[in-house]
């Protein structure tokens, strides 16, 4: 049996979780970050909470008897996979990167492209104000609070704990979203810009196919750049037949 450590918290990681707890040739473990107060929860085993560092990490796979690693988090969770990443070589463990295709832009998408969410807060500041839609998570809300000029519709999934927009209204809601339901929540906001991660996915998408129905700009955050040299998959039927090869 051959133990894998699962870093999840994302949909692709439930599935993957799935997969290779109705295996008995594995055993898996899977872990959250926990910085969702009510996460949905895989199968199997779960530990949710930090390790410590890279080397924290690399003294557990040692101690829990690790055979695999797959780094299915978020695509904008860059600390935990550097960290993945020079754990598992640390400690001589293989480790697959899951990581769901990013959104690209079809005909009728009208995308201005930043690098950091900074960079959103910065691109609005330079203009004359509006009302933004901001689905970029709790964390990364206080970028926004000085532009006094915006009035901002922001949806989390928990309540942001930073400085907000002095003109906001907060919406606490979690995915899967329809078209339906975003081209309504757009137009009943008046929302004229939807400022987003591309995180990719199927489970929040609806807001772009809405917004590019809407003629609304988005404003696209790329990726962080990924660690180098980790074999990666798109999906958790990929990684789970990499992990039944031996991967």
């Amino acid at each position: 049996m051959r133990r894998v450590l699962v870093l999840g918290g994302t949909a692709e990681a439930r599935e993957l979780a799935r997969l290779l707890h109705e295996d008995p040739r594995f055993a898996v473990l899977s872990s959250l970050a926990g910085r969702v107060a009510d996460p949905r929860l895989p199968v199997g085993e779960t530990r949710i909470g930090g390790f410590g560092g890279p080397s924290g990490l690399a003294g557990f796979l040692a101690d829990d008897g690790v055979d695999a690693v797959v780094d299915a988090t978020h695509p904008f969770a860059a600390t935990i996979s550097r960290n993945a990443a020079l754990a598992a070589d640390a400690a001589g463990v293989p480790l697959l990167a899951l990581v769901r295709p990013e959104w690209s832009p079809v005909v009728g998408d009208h995308w201005t492209r930043v690098p950091t969410v900074p960079a959103a807060a910065a691109l609005l500041a330079g203009r004359s104000g509006g009302r933004a839609m901001l689905t970029t998570g709790r964390q990364d809300a206080h970028e926004f609070a000085g532009l006094d000029d915006w009035w901002f519709l922001i949806r989390v999934v928990d309540a942001p704990s930073g400085p907000l927009p002095a003109r906001h209204e907060l919406l606490r809601d979690r995915g899967p979203y329809t078209v339906d339901s975003e081209r309504a929540l757009l137009r009943e906001n008046d929302v004229d810009i939807l400022v987003t991660k591309n995180s990719g996915g199927d489970l929040v998408s609806a807001k772009l196919a809405a917004a590019r129905e809407l003629g609304i700009e988005v404003v696209m955050v790329d990726r962080p750049a990924r660690p180098e040299g980790v074999p990666a998959v798109a999906t958790a039927a990929a990684a789970y037949a990499e992990l039944v090869a031996g991967g």
